[in-house]
């Protein structure tokens, strides 16, 4: 499943230099995240690192993106070209 940050975000900055898809971008008042390019860091980190160093924990999995850990690693194959 693809991971959403929700409207407790407060721009801190903190997760958009820590994904390796670069996946999340500054939307029209707070980050979002590009469910196509979301792995939740599979192939690259054991957990999602947005979550981790989140201060406000306003990142959590999207509901209607969900996705198996077999479709994330599969998708991570696709974006990194291997």
């Amino acid at each position: 499943m693809a991971l959403l940050i929700n409207s407790k975000c407060i721009n801190c900055d903190m997760c958009d230099p820590e994904c390796p898809n670069e996946a999340i971008y500054m939307g029209a008042k707070i980050y979002q995240i590009d469910a196509n390019k979301c792995t939740e860091c599979v192939g690259y980190y054991d957990k999602p690192t947005c979550v981790s160093v989140c201060p406000i924990d306003c990142i959590k999995p999207d509901p209607n993106k969900r996705e198996s850990l077999d479709e994330l690693a599969d998708k991570f194959v696709l974006l990194t070209n291997l």
